[in-house]
């Protein structure tokens, strides 16, 4: 299932739409202002919280936690030992984990699992300026949960990029 995502800098407060494929809002990413961290909550399109996004207050290096009704679900952070800053591991609380790689500020990735695509992140499939693409390729995979470690992984590339 493809999800389009109208780019834009991520800012506290911003809110947004993911549209599926057809046009049809997905999945709402609400930017949450006034908090002591960073928050996001992503919201299906009633209004209901699926998952909470949140940025680590005491972190060695940037960190953002992904829960579920207040379980955690993942973390995700920049790899360690990356020679490539464009490289993130996300450790889910059973101890899987996946890797993120590929140009993560052109908006050209993919969400891997012990080498098997989960997903792929790509301006590529849209003429709209300003937008990317986010193909869950797993039918068995959990698109809300893809769809944050997007945000997650966009948010963290650009603080990067900014410190």
């Amino acid at each position: 299932m493809r999800y389009v995502v109208r780019d834009r800098v991520f800012g506290i407060g911003d809110d947004y739409w993911i549209e599926d494929e057809q046009g049809r809002k997905a999945f709402l990413v609400d930017g949450k202002a006034m908090r002591l961290r960073e928050t996001f909550e992503l919201k299906d399109p009633q209004g209901e919280v699926l998952i909470d996004i949140r940025k680590k207050l005491f972190a060695l290096r940037d960190t953002m936690t992904i829960e579920r009704g207040e379980e955690p679900l993942a973390t995700v952070r920049r790899k360690r030992l990356s020679l490539l800053r464009n490289h993130y591991r996300v450790t889910l609380v059973e101890g899987t984990e996946l890797d993120v790689s590929g140009k993560i500020l052109d908006r050209e990735f993919a969400v891997e699992y012990e080498g098997e695509l989960l997903a792929e992140v790509s301006r590529r499939w849209l003429t709209l300026r300003d937008t990317y693409g986010v193909n869950v390729v797993r039918e068995d995979a959990d698109p809300a949960l893809l769809i944050a470690i997007t945000v997650c992984v966009i948010r963290l590339a650009e603080r990067d990029r900014h410190d």
